[in-house]
């Protein structure tokens, strides 16, 4: 399982969002441009010392990041987090190799990108609601793919 995220703009979430796949034990991608300088301060302190326990490969675009996928010997599902998805997360059938990917907090992913991933799930909210925080829907989508398979880490005896 990975975890991508598309030209993210607000650093503290995109640390957030490191700080929990190094937990999870989950590799991350992020399709620049990014909004900030990936060495952010205010990155650094939301992933805490955790930025260096995660699995990061950076590409320079998303053609970059989308070719490198499909060129690879066994190409991964592409499954992106969307408010314009029909399909709930909860509904959804996850597979271990799968890449979850985010939008950018401030305008999502560009129809192009939208209709290049195999599918698209959404978190189900109540009416009257736009979205909820890029870093809490990572968490919520990434824990559910996990559970369905298998893939949370061994919890530690420390």
């Amino acid at each position: 399982m990975r975890l991508a995220l598309y030209q993210p703009d607000i650093p503290q979430n995109t640390g957030t969002m490191l700080r929990m796949a190094a937990c999870l034990d989950v590799a991350v991608d992020i399709i620049e441009p990014c909004g900030f300088v990936l060495n952010d301060k205010r990155m650094k302190r939301s992933g805490m010392d955790y930025l260096d326990q995660t699995e990061l490969v950076r590409h320079t675009s998303w053609d970059t990041f989308n070719n490198n996928r499909l060129e690879s010997a066994r190409p991964k599902r592409l499954i992106l987090l969307s408010t314009k998805a029909t399909e709930t997360y909860i509904d959804f059938s996850f597979e271990p190799n799968d890449i979850l990917m985010v939008g950018r907090e401030s305008a999502g992913v560009p129809d192009d990108v939208h209709q290049a991933v195999d599918h698209s799930v959404l978190i189900p909210m109540a009416t009257g609601v736009r979205s909820l925080n890029i870093a809490v829907s990572a968490a919520m989508v990434l824990g559910e793919a996990l559970r369905q398979t298998g893939g949370f880490p061994v919890p530690s005896t420390v």
